[in-house]
Parts: structure tokens; sequence; C-alpha cells
């Protein structure tokens, strides 16, 4: 006997990305703030009782994918055993600074208890998602967030005012260790004031100026994103910067028809680039999404939505 389901895994953005410092334990210190887009992977699921087994196929190859690594974490953490079939369908570019594989790693543990019939308290969700990777935690909840510390300390935030989007892939490989080191930040005992209020004061108002402290190592280092970003803004974004540490960039416009030029714009004159317009998706659509692809009755509201078939 089998079961399977086929969910959407959606990309994200960094609306500001500030690194402060680095700490002891040799992570640095974020503050962040998360967005959802519409850009996504898609993921098939069939699990079938029996001895446990796990299978990837992928349109892509990605050495150590994170899929298998956070099925394995959350069957034994279930205590649970079976036969789990994942066919992953890319779109999301990798290497973009977009959050695909810790996407992919969410909806695995977001999927697998609906699917298994199993129910996990949220905060075991959490730290297995901690475990995997950084940014895996978000997308356990989706919308507008600020992450600090690693980035897996998060708090939502009002939802951020929704703007046709668009996002270039260059193709170009941007290191995200040498992109730290780049920025010769000191381990500190404490964060100056000031680097916390700046942050603050963007948080507190997401119409403001937004920054990504790894702009300005990237670019020097890769003067065509620099490009990309200026070219955004020529064709009428109101805001573009590059996502986490690269080396994808977004723009987002006053208008759809603003973004659909510009993105023919870039068709046009860069046939290699990947060229993606997006929607910005608040949590409570990101919430809707999963309740549907998981088959939740819209009555029930709980978070996670891991009851599949309750009335």
């Amino acid at each position: 006997m089998s079961d399977r389901v086929r969910v959407r895994s959606l990309a994200k953005i960094n609306l500001d990305l500030r690194v402060l410092q680095k700490r002891p334990d040799g992570f640095h210190e974020l503050r962040t703030i998360f967005q959802t887009i519409s850009l996504a992977d898609t993921i098939g699921i069939e699990y079938q009782r029996g001895r446990t087994r796990m299978e990837l196929n992928s349109n892509v190859s990605i050495p150590g994918n994170l899929i298998l690594r956070a099925a394995d974490s959350l069957m034994k953490s279930m205590r649970a055993t079976g036969s789990l079939r994942f066919n992953l369908t890319k779109r999301i570019p990798l290497g973009g600074g977009l959050g695909g594989g810790s996407s992919n790693a969410a909806a695995v543990l977001l999927a697998l208890p609906a699917l298994l019939g199993k129910s996990v308290r949220f905060e075991r969700l959490l730290e297995l998602a901690a475990e995997l990777g950084s940014d895996v935690p978000f997308f356990l909840l989706g919308g507008t967030a600020a992450g600090l510390g690693r980035g897996t300390e998060l708090y939502p935030l009002p939802d951020a005012l929704s703007r046709p989007g668009l996002l270039i892939a260059p193709g170009i490989h941007s290191s995200t260790p040498a992109a730290y080191r780049a920025l010769h930040r000191k381990v500190l005992a404490e964060i100056p004031p000031d680097m916390i209020n700046k942050f603050q004061a963007v948080a507190w108002n997401l119409e403001g100026a937004w920054t990504n402290d790894f702009e300005t190592v990237v670019f020097r280092q890769h003067p065509q994103l620099k490009s990309i970003k200026g070219k955004l803004l020529k064709l009428g974004a109101w805001r573009a910067m590059m996502s986490g540490s690269g080396s994808a960039l977004f723009g987002l416009f006053p208008s759809r028809e603003l973004r659909d030029r510009a993105a023919e714009w870039f068709r046009k004159e860069f046939s290699s680039y990947q060229v993606h317009p997006f929607a910005m998706v608040t949590r409570g659509r990101y919430q809707a999404l999963w309740r549907r692809q998981l088959d939740v009755s819209p009555g029930n509201r709980t978070w996670p939505p891991q009851d599949r078939y309750a009335r």
C-alpha cells in the first residue's frame, strides 16, 4: 500500500542582510529579512510501508542533496519505517542565494508527517531544520520574517508591500565562504548598538533603505553582477538587490508592465541568463498553499498542517 503527494517548494529573497560580527562558535551573527516568492521547485513524494529505503530522482544532479538528509532525520525522529521515493524538478537556480536546497529540505519536513499520518511538534521540526541549515527553519513558516543569529532565530513581520518582481540568475558561481572571509568580520563579545539600530529601523519600515552587506565584496569579485543591478534600476525597478551571497539578483517594480518589459529586455540581450518573473508570497498564502498541497480540511487551522484527514 502506498501514498503520495506532490508539493511546490518556494524560493526566498533577502530584503535586507547584514553580517554583524564573527561569533566564538565560528558562525557569523546575522540580521536579515526573509521573503518567500512564487518561484518554486516541485517535489513528488511516494511512501510505501515496509523496510526503510530512500531514493531521489532529480532533473539536476545536486551533491549532498538535503532532501534525503531531511527525510532520514525526520523518519528517525518519528521512529517510522518505509520506502520513500522523491522526484525533484528544479526551477530555482542553483547557487543563487535563493534557498532552493533549504526549501526542499523544509518541504520534506512539512510533508512527511502528513503523508505518514504522524504528528510532530513544531518545536521539534524547527530543531531538525536548524540542524540541516541556517535557512531551513524559515521555510517552515514563510512570508516575511526577521532572521537573527545564524538566521535560525525567526520573528514574523507584517507582510511587505507586494510588488511585481523579476529575478535574474546569470549562472556565476559566488562562493559563500569566500564572501564571508572577504568581509573580514572580527570576533566581538557584543554587537555595536548602531548596527542593531540600523536593522531595527529597516524591520519597522520595510519601505525604507535595504542593504546587503555581501554586495560590496561580491560585486568587487564579479563586476557583472553590479551591472545587472544597475540595469534593473534603469529599467524601472523600485528596488534592486542581490539575494543572500549571490549570485542571483532581483528587482521589484512599480507595475507588472514595467517588470515584463524588463524581463523581455534581459531575455533578448542575455539569452544565457535565467529570467524569472515572480510574485511575493505572504505567510497567509504560503500556509494556505501547504494546506491545499497536503489536502488538509479548510477548517483545520493548526500549523503545521499534519492531519490530512481531519474533518
